[in-house]
């Protein structure tokens, strides 16, 4: 089995006769055993009753800990454990996760990321005042290693409510994450689970899905996306894979647009990634030294887009390096979807 699916992987519909609760919050996890306890506290503190909401970690083979014993401990029975046989990667776990839930609402909770209080009901409050909506988010804060917060993410809308333009507004960059939104299971049914690209793979599905569905949205900000300061020391920042893939979202999304709307879209798109390309170029200089990955960085970012602003951006950057300036700047997660 591909560890990437090269096509939405299918969803069963739950089987006839299974008593189904509402929510499921599915704990996708893998080697975060440092923030888990954090993350599973933040459930609990609003969980619903046993027959009204499923909560399960799905451990992704981890290595850095006993998970199940964390679960044990911190969820009491309350919380559910499932490890898989063999490390599957990020989007098999994710397509695990949606297979195992139960409910007819879907909440993928990473296992370092935050829910803050009220999420659930707002959630509610919106499926129920929208129940044409396929799914609904919030708005977001970003949080550190320590769970300090750096910065909310701007607003989208300033009163809930279904959001105007939503294909357009979520293809044109990424403006959410995961821990933010909640997806109908039988959305997931009929447009299937995550595939393609293991960074910035939920960008697509969230396009996916607004092409099919109105999408709910609250201006409250009740989840919390952590960034990792040593992610910026993954092959995929390294390598420039960040931006490779994020290419093929980007062509990806295009069969979702109107014709009128393909190629300023893209246009935008690839200017936005391409500034994005040089910021990650500083964390990788900053962080780690890494010149190697500065360069790859920076070639791939100028492929996807030119303009006098990002020459500037660039010059400004290797005469950092040529003074050897490194003065550290955290930025960013594992694969953080901006």
């Amino acid at each position: 089995m591909n560890r990437i699916p090269l096509s939405p992987p299918s969803i069963a519909p739950v089987s006839d006769g299974v008593r189904r609760p509402r929510w499921s919050v599915m704990i996708p996890a893998y080697n975060c055993a440092g923030f888990l306890v954090e993350t599973m506290e933040a459930v609990l503190a609003q969980a619903l009753a046993p027959d009204d909401m499923q909560i399960e970690v799905v451990d992704d083979h981890s290595t850095d800990a006993d998970v199940e014993a964390l679960v044990r401990t911190v969820g009491k029975g309350r919380i559910a454990y499932f490890r898989q046989s063999e490390n599957k990667g990020s989007l098999r776990n994710f397509e695990t996760c949606i297979n195992r839930a139960k409910g007819h609402l879907i909440h993928l909770l990473h296992g370092d990321d935050l829910i803050k209080p009220g999420y659930y009901q707002a959630m509610d409050e919106l499926f129920e005042s929208y129940p044409q909506a396929g799914a609904a988010f919030c708005r977001y804060e970003y949080i550190g290693e320590s769970s300090k917060r750096l910065y909310f993410r701007d607003a989208e809308m300033k009163e809930a409510g279904i959001l105007q333009d939503a294909l357009l507004l979520l293809a044109s960059r990424q403006r959410l994450q995961f821990c933010t939104i909640t997806v109908k299971r039988e959305v997931y049914e009929k447009l299937g689970a995550f595939f393609g690209v293991d960074y910035g793979e939920d960008w697509e599905m969230w396009v996916r899905i607004a092409r099919n569905y109105p999408v709910a949205y609250t201006p409250q900000a009740l989840a919390s996306y952590r960034l990792h300061v040593a992610s910026i020391s993954g092959r995929s920042y390294a390598t420039a894979k960040n931006l490779k893939d994020l290419q093929w979202v980007m062509q990806t999304i295009q069969q979702y647009l109107p014709e009128t709307e393909k190629e300023r879209i893209l246009e935008q798109s690839m200017k936005f990634y391409a500034h994005y390309g040089i910021k990650i170029a500083n964390d990788l200089w900053y962080g780690l030294r890494n010149r190697q990955g500065v360069k790859v960085q920076l070639q791939e970012a100028l492929r996807m887009h030119r303009d006098w602003l990002m020459y500037w951006k660039i010059t400004k950057l290797y005469t950092k390096m040529a003074l050897n300036i490194t003065s550290f700047i955290p930025r960013r997660k594992k694969a953080e979807r901006v």
